[in-house]
C-alpha cells in the first residue's frame, strides 16, 4: 500500500485531549512529536503518574486554551534542534492527521516562541507517510471548526 504524502504542515487534531485543530510542522528532522504545554503539572490517578496542562492551539494567538489531561508514559532527556538537553514527560496520545488516526508518542515543551506549537517527528510518521517539503495542507485543507474549549 502506497504511503500518503503529507506538506510541511497540515492541521492535525488531539481528540483524546480535546484539541479540534492544531496546525504542526511536519518535521522529519524531529525524532519526537512535541506539543507547545505550560502550567504542566504532576499528579496522582490511582497510583499512576499523570499530568495536567494547558495548550494554545492556534498559531500567534494566545487567547484559545484547552486544559487538558493524559498519562504520563516517560519523563525523557530531549535535545531540541539547537542542541539544547531538557527533561520533558512523554506522553502517549490519538492524533488525527485527514483521514488517518493513529497512537503516539508526544513529548510536552514550551514553544510558545516556536513557529508552530507543534511538531510531527519521524516516529510518529514512520511507515506511514511519505513528506513532500514542497506543499503544504496535503491532507487537510481547511482549519476545523470549534477550536478550543
Amino acid at each position: 500500500m502506497a504511503q500518503k504524502i503529507l506538506g510541511w504542515r497540515e492541521w492535525v487534531s488531539l481528540p483524546d485531549l480535546g484539541i479540534t485543530g492544531i496546525k504542526a510542522k511536519i518535521d522529519t528532522g524531529a525524532r519526537s512529536s512535541s506539543l507547545h504545554a505550560f502550567n504542566i503539572e504532576k499528579f496522582d490517578v490511582d497510583g499512576e503518574p499523570w499530568v495536567a496542562f494547558k495548550v494554545h492551539p492556534l498559531q500567534h494567538e494566545d487567547s484559545t486554551t484547552v486544559s487538558c489531561k493524559a498519562r504520563i508514559k516517560d519523563y525523557r532527556q530531549v535535545t531540541d534542534s539547537g542542541g539544547h538537553r531538557s527533561m520533558r514527560y512523554v506522553i502517549e496520545t490519538t492524533i488525527c492527521i485527514g483521514e488517518e488516526q493513529f497512537t503516539a508518542e508526544m513529548t510536552l515543551a514550551g514553544r510558545s516562541e516556536m513557529m508552530f506549537r507543534m511538531l510531527v517527528g519521524r516516529t510518529a510518521m514512520r511507515n506511514r507517510y511519505t513528506v513532500d517539503p514542497s506543499r503544504s495542507y496535503c491532507v487537510s485543507q481547511n482549519p476545523p471548526k470549534n477550536i478550543g474549549n
